[in-house]
């Protein structure tokens, strides 16, 4: 198992804690939209829940990176934001394809469907995407999944709808206000 697919287990078991955590809250609305800006960037992004921030060193494109993640779980999703620096722009194609591999391969997706990318202030770049993917939970039950994968400078970003549903007006909210800062 790759430290990337680990380390997406674990947030995916940290989500389950979350979800709980968020039952208990009970009078709160399923989706409290708020404003995330990630530590070190100019990324500018919407998450429908307080995120708990996670960070670890992670190999990435052939090198330890330092990868920064905000996640949460709300409405039976579990929303994320990954960020990290690979420092060398030759790497950017290869972060981007290596963290797309690992959400196919993290499902068992088949026929991901691959949509044009553009976040407002963001890096061109032609590895940029955005992913809808369908598969199944280590238990079998049905996923799906949505990602955006792009660049800052040599930030490599990776926002994410993990659940039974990954689509719908909220998902389409979420990677819709993606942009960076001035």
């Amino acid at each position: 198992m790759t430290m990337v697919t680990a380390m997406t287990l674990r947030v995916l078991k940290a989500s389950v804690v979350l979800a709980c955590v968020g039952l208990v809250g009970g009078c709160s609305p399923a989706l409290d939209w708020r404003e995330v800006r990630p530590s070190g960037t100019r990324l500018l992004a919407l998450l429908p829940c307080k995120a708990v921030v996670q960070q670890r060193q992670v190999p990435l494109a052939g090198q330890n990176v330092l990868l920064r993640l905000h996640a949460c779980t709300a409405g039976g999703r579990t929303w994320g934001l990954a960020h990290a620096d690979v420092v060398d722009p030759t790497l950017l194609r290869a972060a981007l394809d290596e963290w797309r591999a690992a959400a196919v391969n993290n499902i068992g997706a088949v026929n991901p469907s691959v949509l044009p990318l553009q976040v407002p202030g963001a890096t061109p770049h032609a590895a940029s995407a955005r992913v809808v993917l369908a598969g199944a939970r280590p238990d079998g039950q049905p996923v799906e999944m949505q990602l955006a994968v792009f660049v800052y400078g040599t930030h490599v970003f990776q926002a994410s709808v993990l659940g039974a549903r990954a689509t719908g007006e909220d998902a389409a909210n979420f990677f819709s206000n993606l942009r960076f800062a001035p």
